[in-house]
């Protein structure tokens, strides 16, 4: 599809938005989705293609959402609807990813096709690294990556992804994998046919404002005429020649000049700023040149980084190896540098002009010495850039009237070695922490230095060079000596202020030691053969490359005999896959727009606990488009709301207490003219007392009641009885649950107070009862419809509503439909995320490894209201002994009351947070004993027929299955011996392994909530409408419910279809939450369609050999009621804390896990080589989704073990509030060996045919293993280093840890 343009999509902030809001929507195409706003998930991801001056089509992936629209003249856009449809012809890109598994929420299944899309019409047949080039810039929070990329791994030289020697030898040992999907199915993939380049962007046209001018005709020496666009605050000037560049930089100092946007697009849309001017010099020709001299090759000013990548790589394969030093280390930086679709349009000399003190590639420029061309209308010069080219934080040392035009790469000399590092929390498209650049140059035939350069990012408001240091060096031979008076050296002259932006002083500081000392190895690498330098020491001289992944994924075949109709227990496809692949898939905010919709902003609060004095909106409502602003007197029902407790409220009235409260609200015409209006509402505070931390609130007894404690057995005689005591704490930081959809609500008024809402969220009663509690009305004027999220994990259980009261406030004030999704910026400050843990433990155990007793407490940060806080902490005491049995245990749980927006329900729900301190104090024992730490954890597993802490007794006990399988498949003993050796031949990369079991209880904590109710409705065609309570967030509930009713009813699931949840078809759900929908919902619905099957028994019996529309329709003329309600409760459940009694779970989902990882002790850097998981979930229901979901389990357990991190100010501010600053994991996060395998044999009788629910994220055991490396290997190997060599290399400091295992667990 085409977008045309439209005077009226270049409004307000034309580098703003994009593509993804006011550019697409009007034209219907919905596909391309806003994840981010800021190029940082890939959701947005669209196709460009413009002409090369020689008429070869270029084709390349961007960021819509950065993309202005003012800047695609000449350019055709392809978005995901252009490709192909379900309607119509899948594109092989679109088909592979559905059928292999690849999507399940769906989010972000458009942009990851058109990453792929573009990549195939540059690359027919790419390589597997093409491909983890192509998704760096592209994130997905549900599956785990591994269905993705093995969809796609079809496309490539590789091809189907069961060829490799270790997935085959796995195979053949087990012989019981069987493929999910089958590649043979797949359409051929013909790129001729590909749609081409539209003609109407190669020939002249006539246009209103300006002729438009062909490619072919630029390149014969004419160019386009110059183009203008005025929006409401900013003009984008796009001149047709340098010298009217130059003339107008010169009449407009202040104008920035932009040319992809990654800069400008992010300081407008979320720092506020205005630039009244913009340049725009996409197509003068003097600033996309590239010319090769006799000193290096010159790139103009405008030249995209890939361009730039490709013209290096050129040169590297075709120069000699001394000449390209300073090319590969480019080249190094921009493997890590951004996502493919950033480096796309970021043009290099944009990345200079920034002047970021982080900046990946400066370094290695003025480490080189590149030389610049600046010029002005007065004329040119040229500046080398060196210690005095950056002047100041984000300054550089041109005049404001000047313009860069070019800049110099040159070619390395004979005896010259560079290299140039990038430390950060995730390799994949993350900002650095610490960059470096070094070269040295040497005299001629000796090892005495001639020149050095070092140069670092991240430790100073700019790129510095460490001068001094080099001066010293100068002279010296490359050896010890050199590198001790470097290493002092660096220690002195690279400092840093304690309280310097970014934080991590000290590790900081120790990497420009660790990279020198990594560049000190290589150069003498380079300089002598390898036996000068130890083979223990050689690792820290490696390059990282991606290990081409491979995967084995195991599950339980069908019976044979089972009918092909029957598809229980077949891998089949999400039900909505392909409608999500071709963007057909309808989100909340795809619906199309009503007329007179208004758009409504949330106006909230900047400070954490203050009194409200006064609210000035006398600014904003003189604004354009501004209808009305709302604050709590607006209100017309209850102000007082909360999912349990009613002690939050809708709209903030005469207090805050925290940062991102919502105070108020602004409905306008347009999004942006309201967030530009709330913006504008001057709100003046009377600060109050802060508390933030859960420290904080210990100190100062800030704590909700009630305190729960869970004891069992005699403590005191437990202590007694144990060899050894040992004590202990751990700090567990939060977790953002980043769905790919924010939040999103659309109210539509109707007559008589009716009111229906389109929500994206997960509890649709629960906001029912709250829209109406606000609006002063019954519930049943109440409608609320969900079609699908584009992801939920808990964090669309109950904070959806904070949104949804106050839209619906908006529509039934103004009686017009009003909208509002979140940023992400804003919904990551105002909804809260997994709640940080903190807690003390006391742990008693024989000389044998048994433990006898344990004493915990915990400790939640739970904020400024109480909402599922209480139910977190009971599931992390109903989980505080994770699989072990302790004879005498007590856990008690107290709730922190603090000023951040309030924490809530998350994947796991406080178990992964119950269960890591457990694993934490087993460690303990296994270091105190000095035994292996695997014998500790299986010493002490639970057994058949043990009672828990709650007294509930364990039966159908599988983890001791699922324990020796996962040894078995991990080759675990196999594995921890090579691990051992490689350990002991490598001193600066150490491995490490850990096997962690889990035992998650199923069923909701709160007994009401275990009930489903569905609808089914059969039509007189034969066709079924299913309706259940649950709700589809790509967990593929709503397909696992159509496999049921099809088994039930006996036909096939072509004739089933499930439309939505809304709460007039099934009333009073549960939420979709705490692993149980598909049992609750699965039961009801079979409950209903059993129903039916009974109605038409007698109709079957009568004619034994007619079909089901036969059947059917004999029933309809019978007048035989062909809809039946199904409902479900689960049996036997209640628990008393008190006593200590009843059954708090219906069944136990078991599961163990092992992996081996890999750490850099240098730099704290790690890497996944293999995982191991193997699930208990009974018979499952559909092996494709089961395992999906274990794979997004376990990344995203990953992702808050050792990656994921919220960062808050002393005031209560949340400072990582988008992908840029909060990093989940990415494809390149996988571990390189995945084995999922689901248990064999292990029937369920409690739940629907047989099947468990899969369990919630458990901790990572690479955890486990990184604290087994910590402790093992990385500290001794340290240690040893510092003393014998004298060497100042870093300690392994917390932080770095932190990365490898988990938080706070370094000591």
């Amino acid at each position: 599809e085409r977008v045309k343009e439209d005077p009226s999509l270049c409004g307000p902030g034309l580098t703003g938005p994009g593509l993804t809001g006011p550019g697409l929507l009007p034209v219907g195409l919905t596909g391309s989705k806003l994840g981010c706003a800021e190029g940082g998930c890939g959701a947005c991801t669209v196709m460009l293609s413009r002409l090369k001056g020689d008429q070869q089509v270029l084709h390349y992936s961007v960021n819509a959402c950065l993309a202005p629209l003012c800047s695609l003249h000449l350019v055709a856009v392809t978005t995901v609807e252009g490709i192909g449809s379900v309607a119509q012809t899948l594109h092989p890109v679109q088909e592979r990813i559905a059928k292999a598994h690849g999507s399940q929420c769906g989010f972000c299944t458009p942009g990851i096709v058109m990453s792929m899309y573009a990549l195939l019409r540059n690359k027919a047949t790419p390589t597997m690294d093409d491909l983890d080039d192509a998704f760096q810039g592209n994130l997905c929070r549900c599956t785990g990556y591994r269905p993705i990329l093995e969809g796609y791994r079809t496309f490539t030289k590789v091809g189907t992804p069961r060829n490799t020697q270790e997935t085959c030898r796995t195979l053949l040992m087990f012989q019981e994998a069987t493929p999910l999907f089958d590649a043979k199915d797949f359409v051929p993939f013909d790129p001729t046919q590909e749609v081409i380049f539209p003609p109407e962007l190669m020939v002249k046209t006539d246009a209103d404002s300006a002729a438009v001018l062909s490619f072919q005709t630029l390149s014969k020496g004419q160019r386009s005429q110059s183009l203008c666009f005025h929006g409401d605050r900013t003009v984008w000037l796009q001149p047709n020649s340098l010298e009217e560049l130059l003339s107008l930089k010169w009449k407009h100092p202040e104008a920035r000049v932009v040319v992809g946007n990654t800069e400008v697009g992010i300081e407008v849309k979320f720092k506020n700023m205005v630039y009244p001017v913009i340049l725009s010099p996409a197509f003068i020709p003097e600033l996309n040149t590239i010319k090769h001299t006799e000193q290096g090759i010159i790139f103009g000013a405008s030249c995209s980084l890939s361009l730039m990548e490709a013209e290096l790589r050129r040169a590297v394969d075709s120069l000699p190896l001394h000449q390209t030093q300073v090319f590969l280390a480019v080249l190094e930086q921009l493997r890590w540098f951004a996502g493919r679709q950033i480096r796309n349009v970021a043009a290099v000399g944009g990345n200079i002009m920034t002047a970021s003190p982080i900046s990946d590639l400066n370094p290695v420029f003025m480490a080189a010495g590149v030389k610049l061309t600046l010029m002005d209308k007065d004329g040119s010069r040229l500046v080398q850039m060196d210690s005095r080219f950056f002047t100041g934080y984000r300054r550089t040392a041109l005049r404001p009237q000047e313009v860069l035009v070019s800049l110099e790469i040159p070619y390395s000399k004979k005896t010259q070695f560079m290299s140039a590092f990038k430390q950060s929390p995730r390799r994949e498209d993350d900002i650095s922490i610490v960059t470096a650049a070094m070269s040295v140059t040497f005299s001629p035939d000796t090892s005495l230095v001639e020149e050095l350069k070092l140069s670092y990012g991240g430790m100073a408001p700019t790129t510095v060079l460490a001068e001094r240091t080099a001066k010293e060096l100068i002279g010296r031979p490359w050896g010890e000596e050199l590198l001790q008076a470097a290493c002092s050296s660096l220690a002195e002259e690279m400092t840093l202020d304690p309280s310097a932006p970014g934080g991590m002083v000290t590790y900081r500081r120790t990497l420009t030691l660790s990279l020198f000392y990594k560049f000190y190895l290589t150069v003498l690498l380079k300089l002598r053969d390898q036996v000068w330098v130890r083979s223990d020491c050689l690792s820290a001289t490696q390059i990282y490359h991606q290990e081409t992944p491979s995967s084995v994924q195991v599950y339980q075949e069908v019976p044979q005999g089972q009918h092909l109709d029957d598809v229980v227990g077949r891998p089949i496809m999400h039900l909505s896959a392909l409608k999500q692949a071709t963007g057909e898939a309808v989100y909340c905010d795809d619906i199309p727009l009503y007329e007179n919709e208004l758009y409504l902003a949330l106006v909230t609060s900047t400070k954490a606990h203050a009194h409200i004095l006064s609210i000035d909106t006398s600014l904003a409502v003189s604004m354009p488009g501004v209808v009305c602003c709302l604050f709590s007197e607006d209100v017309p029902g209850s102000n007082s709301t909360g999912p349990i407790v009613y002690d939050e409220s809708v709209l903030a009235d005469g207090q805050v207490t925290c940062v991102g409260h919502i105070i108020g609200a602004v409905v306008a015409d347009t999004q942006s003219h309201a967030q530009r209006a709330a913006k504008a509402v001057k709100i003046q505070y009377e600060e109050l007392p802060t508390v933030v931390t859960i420290q904080e609130a210990i100190a100062a007894q800030s704590f909700y009641e009630p305190i729960r404690t869970l004891q069992k057995g005699d403590l005191e005689a437990g202590f007694e009885q144990a060899d050894h005591i040992l004590e202990g704490d751990m700090h567990m930081g939060g977790q953002e649950h980043f769905y790919l959809e924010t939040n999103v609500t659309l109210a539509v008024p109707k007559e008589d107070g009716e009111m229906e809402l389109f929500v994206s969220t997960q509890s649709a009663s629960k906001t029912q009862s709250l829209v109406a509690k606000a609006l002063g009305v019954a519930s049943n004027r109440i409608l609320v419809r969900v079609k699908r999220m584009g992801g939920g994990f808990g964090g669309k259980e109950s904070r959806t509503t904070i949104l949804s009261t106050v839209v619906a406030m908006a529509a039934n004030k103004l009686k017009r439909p009003v909208r509002c999704m979140l940023d992400r910026d804003e919904d990551m400050l105002v909804t809260g995320g997994r709640h940080p843990f903190y807690a003390k433990y006391k742990v008693g155990f024989l000389d044998n490894g048994q433990v006898v007793a344990l004493d915990v407490s915990y400790y939640s940060n739970t904020g400024n209201s109480m909402d599922l806080s209480l139910s977190v902490m009971e599931r992390a005491l109903f989980h505080m002994e994770n699989s072990y049995s302790v004879a005498n245990i007590r856990g008690r749980g107290f709730l922190c009351r603090t000023n951040l927006p309030s924490n809530t329900a998350f994947r796991g729900f406080g178990g992964p947070q119950g269960m890591i301190v457990a694993e934490s104090w087993v460690t303990d024992v296994a270091q105190r004993l000095g035994r292996p730490a695997e014998e500790i954890r299986r010493l002490n597993l639970y057994k058949e027929g043990d009672r828990t802490p709650y007294n509930q007794v364990l039966d159908q006990f599988t983890l001791d299955r699922c324990w020796d399988e996962c040894l078995r498949r991990s080759d675990y003993k196999q594995r921890r011996a090579a691990a051992h050796l490689y350990n002991r031949q490598n001193r600066w990369t150490k491995r490490g392994l850990a096997v962690v079991p889990t035992k998650f209880g199923i069923s909701f904590t709160a007994v009401f909530l275990n009930q489903a109710g569905a609808l089914v409705h059969i039509y007189t065609d034969g066709s079924v409408l299913v309706t259940h309570g649950g709700t589809e967030m790509g967990q593929g509930l709503h397909t696992k419910m159509v496999q049921v009713a099809s088994r039930v009813l006996g036909v096939p699931i072509s004739k089933i279809h499930i439309s939505e949840t809304s709460t007039n078809t099934v009333p009073n759900t549960s939420p979709t939450a705490a692993s149980a929908s598909s049992d609750l919902n699965g039961a009801a619905v079979h409950n209903a369609c059993q129903v039916l099957v009974e109605r038409l028994q007698p109709y079957r019996s009568a004619n034994p050999k007619g079909c089901w529309e036969d059947w059917v329709s004999a029933a309809y003329f019978d007048r035989v009621n062909l809809s039946a309600n199904g409902f479900y409760r689960t049996p036997d459940l209640g628990y008393d804390f008190n006593s200590n009694c009843g059954r708090v779970f219906d069944y136990y989902s078991y599961g163990v896990a092992c992996s081996e990882v890999e750490v850099d002790c240098l730099t704290g850097a790690h890497k996944n080589l293999r995982t191991t998981v193997v699930m208990d979930v009974g018979h499952s229901l559909n092996p494709a989704i089961d395992i999906g979901q274990v794979e997004g389990a376990f990344m995203q357990g990953l992702g808050l073990f050792t990656l994921e991190e919220l960062h808050y100010s002393p005031k209560g501010v949340l400072l990582t509030r988008g992908p840029g600053s909060y990093k989940i994991p990415a494809f390149g996060d996988i571990p390189s060996h995945l084995t999922v395998s689901l248990l064999r044999d292990a029937p369920n009788a409690k739940a629907i045919f047989n099947s468990k629910v899969r369990t919630e994220p458990r901790p990572p055991p690479h955890m486990n293993s990184g604290s087994s490396v910590r402790n093992k290997t990385v500290q001794t190997s340290v240690e040893f280093c510092k003393k014998r060599q004298n060497i100042p290399v870093p300690p392994v400091l917390e932080f770095q840890l932190m990365s490898v295992c988990m938080v706070n667990l370094f000591t």
